[in-house]
């Protein structure tokens, strides 16, 4: 069947899913609000100048964002459309880190204490009267200033309370809400996610890590993201003690999407950190990428409630994402400089499997960096171990040439140590 798509986006995050359902044949429109990125993924899917006028048109409708998103997705359902998105419940989960945490300790999950302030002064008196190591996780769209986030080492609290004193002189227009969570100081970092068709959760379930430090080896600044490896699960402990949880509600909600949870594991227990209540990026490219069966056909089904059957490869997958400057710094100059409009070239161009787009358009049958991110490619490999993943996914990088480009080279790494304490704490 052929069916008709509209991807309605804030800042052309879904661009790829979108060029992958319309290579499957089905018929696309893309809106892309803002109109500072809107030529991204021209010439790779048809666009859409004004969404409303297109919904009447449309077979289904995929919101790809939090920020409002899940009210006009939850208002075209109620109105018979299908539609994948969230609602303004599960926009609150995301964007309100402590509504999130407070949900999950309503449903019966374990939270990590924290304490939410509105006022800088009040959080560095509490920290000096309560020295301990904490971390500091602005809510609201500041939550996506990524150099914000900071994890304190000292365990009088002195560090917290200098970066505390710090963003109050610079960041108190962009900061409003923050938390103070109290730190976990040993464990390990995973996510544990599944599809939701707003009724139940679709298996298999994914899990996976993300690498957010620039540089190999987990240093330097965060980002939005570098890469992340992945594996598909049938339940287990980690999904039974968080998502599972909080199936009855999404079911109310109905939800309809992509849910997911980062949590930090020990040998006490399963510690949740934020939700991610809509697709990830770029773990929605490596996640398509790693089906056998249609991804359009997916979503179709996932949009009208069908219990779908998800077919997936065996084996992990690992995806790298290919940046250029400034990324992950926004500087309007130095990405004109040095990144806008750089042709991407493939030393084999009919060797194109596991390429996925992010901030690229077609311009004269090539392709060129654009936007203003510097996020250009995802490239993804699989195999039977994370070693054959890794190899596959390298080994297609070498065939890339984008001037100035950069990538880590250790994704899937942690792996080797991770894997053996989850299993012995019997996460997975």
């Amino acid at each position: 069947m052929i069916y008709k798509f509209l991807f309605v986006s804030k800042d052309a995050l879904i661009s790829d899913i979108a060029w992958q359902v319309a290579k499957e044949g089905h018929e696309v429109k893309y809106f892309i609000e803002d109109k500072e990125e809107d030529d991204i993924a021209d010439g790779f899917v048809p666009k859409s100048r004004n969404w409303q006028k297109d919904v009447d048109w449309a077979d289904v409708i995929v919101f790809d964002d939090v920020l409002g998103q899940g009210t006009l997705a939850e208002e075209l359902r109620k109105k018979g459309k299908k539609v994948i998105g969230g609602t303004a419940y599960t926009d609150a989960l995301e964007d309100d880190r402590s509504f999130g945490q407070m949900e999950l300790k309503k449903y019966g999950v374990k939270i990590i204490p924290f304490w939410e302030f509105s006022d800088f002064d009040k959080a560095i008196a509490f920290v000096k009267a309560n020295p301990d190591e904490y971390v500091i996780k602005p809510s609201g769209e500041a939550q996506n200033i990524k150099r914000l986030l900071f994890v304190g080492m000292e365990k009088d609290g002195n560090d917290v309370v200098r970066v505390l004193s710090s963003y109050k002189k610079v960041w108190s227009e962009e900061v409003k809400v923050f938390q103070l969570q109290k730190k976990i100081t040993s464990g390990v970092e995973i996510a544990i996610g599944a599809f939701f068709n707003g009724n139940k959760f679709i298996f298999p379930l994914n899990i996976n890590f993300e690498h957010k430090k620039l540089f190999p080896g987990n240093l330097g600044p965060a980002t939005g993201e570098m890469g992340t490896s992945t594996f598909w699960t049938d339940a287990n402990k980690l999904f039974n003690e968080t998502l599972k949880k909080m199936e009855p509600k999404l079911a109310e909600e109905n939800y309809v999407g992509y849910i997911d949870i980062n949590c930090i594991v020990n040998g006490q227990g399963i510690y949740p950190l934020e939700f991610t209540s809509r697709f990830g990026y770029p773990i929605i490219s490596i996640q398509q990428d790693s089906m056998l069966s249609p991804i359009g056909e997916f979503l179709h089904a996932l949009a009208n409630g069908v219990d779908y059957q998800l077919k997936v490869k065996k084996g992990f997958q690992i995806g790298v994402r290919i940046v250029v400057p400034p990324y992950p710094f926004r500087d309007t100059k130095t990405f004109a400089s040095y990144s806008k409009g750089a042709t991407v070239v493939f030393k084999k161009p009919n060797m194109l499997e596991g390429i996925h787009i992010e901030d690229v358009k077609i311009v004269n049958g090539e392709w060129v960096v654009t936007g203003s991110a510097g996020v250009a490619l995802i490239v993804v490999g699989s195999g039977l171990t994370m070693k054959e993943a890794q190899k596959q996914v390298y080994s297609r990088i070498e065939n890339i040439l984008i001037p100035n480009m950069y990538y880590r080279k250790d994704i899937g790494d942690r792996w080797f140590e991770e894997s053996d304490k989850l299993r012995s704490w019997g996460i997975i």
